[in-house]
């Protein structure tokens, strides 16, 4: 069974070093989908600075075959509802 490797950059990086054998290249797709919501989600507001975050699913010979990118930013609310211009 093949093993892939999930590289996390989120301003610093963290090699998946271990590995995880899989059955195939859609079993890894699922999978990096599934740890990158776990991962934001335990992130929380750390997140929503705008730093690019991304995960890499490398296979056994250090090839990259997939890359998950997110970032996010908060933007301030509008508090003056006389600027907006879609009132009026």
């Amino acid at each position: 069974m093949p093993r892939y490797f999930f590289h996390v950059t989120d301003g610093y990086s963290a090699r998946d070093d271990e590995g995880t054998e899989l059955p195939d290249i859609y079993t890894a797709q699922s999978q990096a989908i599934r740890t990158s919501g776990e991962l934001l989600r335990d992130m929380g507001g750390e997140f929503w600075n705008g730093t690019e975050w991304k995960l890499e699913v490398a296979d056994e010979h250090a090839q990259i075959l997939l890359t998950l990118r997110f970032s996010a930013e908060e933007h301030p609310a509008l508090t003056d509802p006389s600027r907006d211009p879609g009132s009026a």
